[in-house]
């Protein structure tokens, strides 16, 4: 087994990361594969040149991609650490939360799969021509890099749904299948269905499906330049050879990328009706400050809290003083005087309270094992919001050590207890007070009675953000997730051996060539990629005999099968632009 290769940008991910990723183990590629690499590469750079964004040429140099082997993660991690990023192996698609803070930490990662020859041209499934030869090129622009670091920070915290998950997972799942030589017409169309079936359920888009959708319109499926006047950046599209030809023409709409691509949803199973052109990569950023500025991370609020509710995944609010409580949110009330004010917020099992992403000392998940609840607001009749108050404003209204006192708030909540002590930030601003002999009530209601113990009241007159995941990524086990489905590994056939024998042949290491191409054309049916690869070994031999055979072997097949016409011309245009014969001759 390969090890996993780091450099220093994959050295700073936290564990909680590293779960995902795994060995590439290059050797498990076969000549099958190196073989789809070259094909796919070859036609795409000869395409690309002309019709992909200029900053793609000298990024493929820069991070290190040939098209000529597909490339390892020793020689990307090498390369790609002088541009400030990393690549990391994973298992196909990974959860949308964790794909972002990849991006937030600069790496790269790369579904080290390759796709099927039965999927040459695309694939659902992200694949490592996808990741590499479509992702890693543009990384070399400074702009850009920013722009997909900035869109991990941001889209990592953007809180998720449930319909959300089922998403991934029918899309993975769709992905593994398609992959998968054994899977039947009807299994692939029930995952299809699904797909659609989601994708059409009315409701209003979640942060994270927003983010996504984003996501797709730019660093998938990119156009920069002018709506008549345009070259492709996003991945989807440098990967594609379909897709990057058919984006060319009036079938597929241009639009101009606006905040409008975030509410824009697609269909991962079909080629994009329209796609969203970026006058540069400078006005990417600004869409995406656009969106952020919409999100509970910069707004909070009762609708932040309520997000989080409905996700029903660990999320974090944070108050007006800076302390964070994150747990998984199950109720929130509102104020009596204000509906669209928080009056206390509940959470459920283990909860840990934060200031600047490190947990507070003694206020981990052992400490409120049970979950957390707090009043949020201004006291009544009073001007000064406690937070604001000073150590002899806080005497002065009895919230010292040791004082008995009452607190009533705005929202009707009441706390009567013994004040045992005050825990204040960096800039003296008081974030919790600890109780003693405590009763909290909010409309006759109680919340919190003395025989539970110390009641810590989080200091805040408002909600300024709520977000997916903890704010210190130590205070939860994140090291849980189990991806429900795995890529499918495709035993070696007969044909795979070929395809190494035809690779052998290259090398001068065959000598029986007879019974090497009989054993090609006696199979059914024939392979024209396995065929198109014995007739450059021949070119690169200089064997006139067998240059003539397969080239007259591709031609028939052109006829008898109508389906590959297009792909094996393509392969056949290649070797006219790049060795001198006379082709005319070969019929």
């Amino acid at each position: 087994m390969q090890k996993i290769i780091s450099n220093p940008v994959l050295d700073k991910l936290p564990v909680h990361l590293r779960q995902y990723i795994k060995p590439q183990n290059y050797e498990l590629y076969t000549a099958q594969d190196q073989a789809v690499w070259r094909y796919v590469m070859r036609n795409n750079i000869e395409f690309l040149k002309v019709h992909a964004h200029e900053t793609y040429l000298e990024g493929l140099a820069k991070t290190g991609i040939s098209a000529n082997e597909i490339p390892s993660m020793y020689g990307m991690n090498r390369i790609l650490q002088e541009i400030g990023w990393a690549a990391a192996a994973v298992d196909g698609l990974i959860p949308p939360a964790a794909f972002m803070e990849f991006q937030a930490y600069n790496v790269l990662v790369i579904a080290s799969d390759i796709r099927s020859q039965t999927n040459i041209e695309y694939t659902p499934a992200p694949d490592i021509i996808h990741e590499t030869a479509g992702h890693a090129p543009i990384l070399a622009n400074a702009e850009y890099s920013e722009y997909l670091r900035r869109f991990g920070m941001i889209g990592s915290k953007a809180i998720t749904s449930k319909h959300d998950d089922a998403l991934f997972q029918a899309v993975r799942k769709l992905s593994i299948l398609k992959e998968s030589k054994n899977t039947s017409t009807t299994a692939i169309d029930t995952a299809e269905a699904e797909i659609e079936y989601l994708q059409n359920l009315n409701g209003e888009l979640s942060e994270m499906a927003m983010v996504r959708n984003l996501h797709w319109w730019s660093v998938e499926y990119g156009l920069i330049g002018t709506l008549t006047d345009f070259k492709l950046y996003g991945a989807g599209l440098l990967s594609s050879i379909g897709e990057s030809k058919l984006c060319l023409s009036d079938k597929v709409k241009k639009l101009d990328y606006t905040i409008d691509a975030a509410y824009q949803s697609f269909d991962v199973t079909k080629p994009q009706p329209q796609l969203f052109v970026t006058p540069d990569f400078a006005h990417l950023s600004k869409v995406l400050e656009e969106l952020a500025d919409n999100l509970s991370i910069r707004n909070g609020g009762l609708k932040g809290v309520q997000k989080l509710i409905f996700s029903e995944e660990l999320g974090t609010i944070e108050l007006s003083t800076g302390i964070q409580i994150s747990g998984i949110f199950k109720k929130v009330r509102t104020s009596q005087k204000d509906p669209s004010q928080v009056a206390y917020i509940h959470t459920e099992g283990g909860t840990a309270l934060s200031n600047r992403d490190k947990e507070l000392i003694s206020h981990g998940i052992l400490s409120h094992p049970d979950g957390f609840g707090t009043a949020i607001g201004k006291l009544k009749g009073i001007h000064l919001a406690i937070e604001d108050m000073s150590p002899r404003d806080l005497e002065a209204y009895k919230i010292s050590e040791g004082q008995f006192t009452t607190l009533e708030f705005e929202s009707g909540v009441v706390v009567k207890g013994k004040v045992i002590s005050g825990t204040r930030n960096l800039f003296g601003k008081i974030q919790l007070i600890a109780f003693n002999e405590c009763t909290v009530t909010f409309e006759g209601e109680i919340l919190y009675q003395p025989n539970w113990g110390i009641y810590h009241l989080a200091i805040g007159k408002e909600i300024s953000s709520a977000y997916a995941g903890p704010a210190d990524v130590n205070s939860f086990d994140l090291i849980k997730h189990v991806i429900s489905t795995e890529t499918i590994k495709i035993p070696i056939s007969k044909e795979v051996k070929l395809f190494q024998e035809v690779a052998d042949y290259s090398e001068g290491k065959t000598t029986n060539l007879e019974t090497l191409w009989e054993k090609i054309t006696s199979l059914s049916p024939k392979n024209w990629l396995l065929i198109l690869n014995f007739y450059e070994a021949s070119f690169k031999k200089n064997n006139q005999d067998y240059i003539s055979k397969s080239y007259n072997e591709l031609t028939n097949l052109i006829q008898t099968q109508p389906e590959n016409k297009h792909l094996i011309e393509k392969g056949l245009s290649y070797f006219e632009t790049t060795n001198p014969l006379n082709y005319a001759n070969l019929s």
